[in-house]
């Protein structure tokens, strides 16, 4: 893993991941694609780790892919290269919505093009008020990807969706909110005591019942109601004699705060 371009830290059952190519506002190199997906495999196989949280060293969070690079590929006529990088990109889209952890992207600043995708692929979005956001492929003559034309659309819209993905317009924080693209907006100098806050809350709840939760609400996102409720029906009979859903009730009943995650 390439550890100068992105660094991973684990603390307190909250593993974070930092995108840490500062100097070109943490665009992707080669090698980035591949460490993101070793330490998203990583945390997905460790149960000491409860929740994930995806980030951007310096002012940005990402800016997408290396367009320097991108045009040394046209130049040699090299599509081999963008495919390799787009395969890699939907191998990393696919582990976060597989891995039982829920995924928070803090968005500490510019999100675009392929960055702005990876946020969207996220479980939870955090942003700082200084937060930038641009669908831009098509500012270069280029499609979204990163699973964009499917994230997108399914949180805007298909006419939204279309307009930011035609123009390419950036737009901020407040924007994004209103369009339900983020689940809060924090002021930028308590921006990272926010995020950690919120990923602890995340982190302190019942492991097996927040990936149920996950699970659920993607398949509730394309399923039928009665797909649904068989899944709730199988899912809440295996975890009611889980021992958070014990402990859970022993702690309402005693009136404390529940601790969870002991048995697992």
């Amino acid at each position: 893993m390439n550890e100068q371009r992105l660094l991973v830290d684990a603390e307190e059952g909250v593993g974070t991941i930092t995108l840490n190519r500062p100097e070109a506002m943490n665009a992707f190199a080669d090698g980035m694609r591949e460490s993101l997906l070793e330490a998203l495999e990583a945390f997905a196989e460790n149960k000491a780790i409860r929740c994930v949280v995806i980030t951007g060293a310096g002012k940005a969070f990402c800016a997408g892919g290396d367009i320097v690079s991108m045009a040394a590929l046209q130049d040699a006529n090299d599509t081999e290269v963008v495919e390799d990088r787009m395969n890699r990109a939907a191998r990393v889209i696919q582990t976060m919505r597989r891995m039982p952890q829920p995924v928070i992207a803090a968005i500490n600043g510019a999100a675009a093009g392929g960055g702005m995708n990876l946020a969207l692929a996220c479980d939870i979005r955090l942003a700082s008020e200084r937060a930038i956001f641009a669908e831009s492929f098509v500012k270069i003559g280029l499609v979204p990807d990163w699973g964009g034309f499917s994230l997108l659309p399914q949180l805007v819209g298909t006419a939204k969706a279309m307009e930011l993905m035609m123009l390419g317009d950036r737009f901020d924080a407040t924007e994004a909110m209103r369009l339900g693209l983020l689940n809060h907006v924090y002021p930028h100098d308590e921006f990272a005591a926010n995020v950690s806050a919120f990923a602890q809350r995340i982190a302190a709840g019942p492991p097996k019942t927040l990936a149920r939760i996950k699970e659920g609400v993607y398949l509730g996102a394309r399923e039928s109601l009665a797909d649904c409720l068989a899944y709730e029906y199988r899912v809440q009979r295996q975890v009611f004699l889980d021992e958070d859903a014990r402990e859970g009730m022993r702690a309402f009943i005693e009136k404390r705060p529940p601790v969870f995650g002991s048995g697992n």
